[in-house]
């Protein structure tokens, strides 16, 4: 692929998803990699550092808008990055010693859509949603870390765990989505920076980000994320809901394919 339209696909693919998760906390980094492996040619494990990197440079673009609306430092932000940020770094190091295989990597990660999809469409259809009490804020520090060792090895940063585990336990979509990307941000910085570590210490070239795809998707995502967060206040959140977990569920039966 020409380096002319592997930018302009990345910057498109990159803004078409952040546009549709931001809303709730998600940087959309989880549903770039299907398209980041199969369609961009992505190496793995390099595709983990390169994600991280999109989560970087786009995630800025939705708290900008969020920051307008409310404070970014809130109590919630600040127990999810006590979990998160150590969570992600032993998550980096599981990913390149534990995990380095293509098949293994596509396995984990499609368990983990498939089951957040479900769990997605079941609290939606049932109506459970907001009617759960509020987590208490040593679960809710122990699932951030659960989330950022996750974060980590996936490369995703663990907002688009951290998100839909807090909304399906009551917490409002308002406060989870600044807060989940805030953290998305700040893990995602430190993660990258662990890989740039292994990557320089072990002579790993495959565990370092693709520059070109990671700033192209990651610009694209800087403009779809300040879009979507724009959205929020106006779009339904039950909408919102399906659509995130149709998008977990199909992206969890392309690996599953691919696996097989």
């Amino acid at each position: 692929m020409d380096v002319e339209v592997l930018v302009v696909a990345s910057f498109g693919v990159g803004l078409a998803v952040a546009a549709m998760t931001a809303p709730v906390g998600v940087s959309g980094a989880v549903f770039l990699l299907p398209v980041q492996i199969s369609v961009l040619s992505v190496p793995s494990p390099a595709v983990t550092p390169t994600n991280l990197l999109f989560n970087v440079i786009s995630v800025p673009g939705a708290l900008l808008r969020y920051s307008r609306r409310n404070s970014l430092r809130s109590t919630l932000t600040r127990l999810l990055l006590a979990g998160a940020l150590p969570g992600v770094i032993g998550g980096a190091v599981i990913r390149v010693y534990l995990v380095p295989a293509a098949a293994t990597f596509k396995v984990i990660a499609a368990v983990l859509l498939m089951t957040l999809g479900v769990w997605l469409c079941l609290t939606t259809a049932t109506g459970v949603v907001g009617e759960r009490e509020r987590p208490s804020r040593r679960m809710i520090t122990a699932t951030a870390l659960a989330v950022g060792v996750v974060g980590g090895i996936y490369g995703i940063g663990g907002g688009s765990l951290l998100s839909p585990i807090l909304a399906g336990r009551g917490v409002p979509l308002a406060e989870v989505a600044p807060a989940a990307l805030t953290s998305t941000l700040l893990t995602s910085i430190v993660g990258a920076g662990t890989y740039a570590v292994l990557a320089a210490t072990t002579g790993g070239v495959d565990i370092a980000p693709d520059w070109v795809i990671g700033f192209s998707c990651g610009t694209g995502g800087l403009v779809g994320g300040f879009l979507g967060a724009h959205l929020q206040p106006v779009a339904p959140e039950r909408a919102l809901r399906y659509l995130l977990a149709g998008l977990a569920v199909a992206t969890a039966a392309v690996y599953v394919v691919q696996s097989l």
